[in-house]
């Protein structure tokens, strides 16, 4: 009886164990997933600016180029 004592005392302290260290890789695993959350956030802020300046010269580029254009055709006009 003691010995069966003994084991059950052994077991519950193994599974109180098994649960500290799955409850510990779990808020690794939660920690690790906000901070690629927000190096994602970032990523995707850092790849919006970029296409907003990338829009603003392309559409100084169309500009140039239609003002271009306009002197061309006035120009083979007269």
């Amino acid at each position: 009886m003691m010995s069966q004592n003994r084991q059950e005392e052994k077991d519950r302290q193994r599974s109180e164990n098994n649960y500290m260290r799955n409850l510990k890789a779990e808020l690794e695993v939660r920690s690790l997933h906000q901070k690629i959350d927000l190096l994602l956030e970032d990523q995707i802020k850092t790849l919006y600016e970029t296409q907003a300046k990338q829009l603003t010269l392309l559409t100084d580029i169309q500009t140039k180029t239609d003002k271009i254009a306009k002197q061309l055709t006035h120009t083979n006009g007269q």
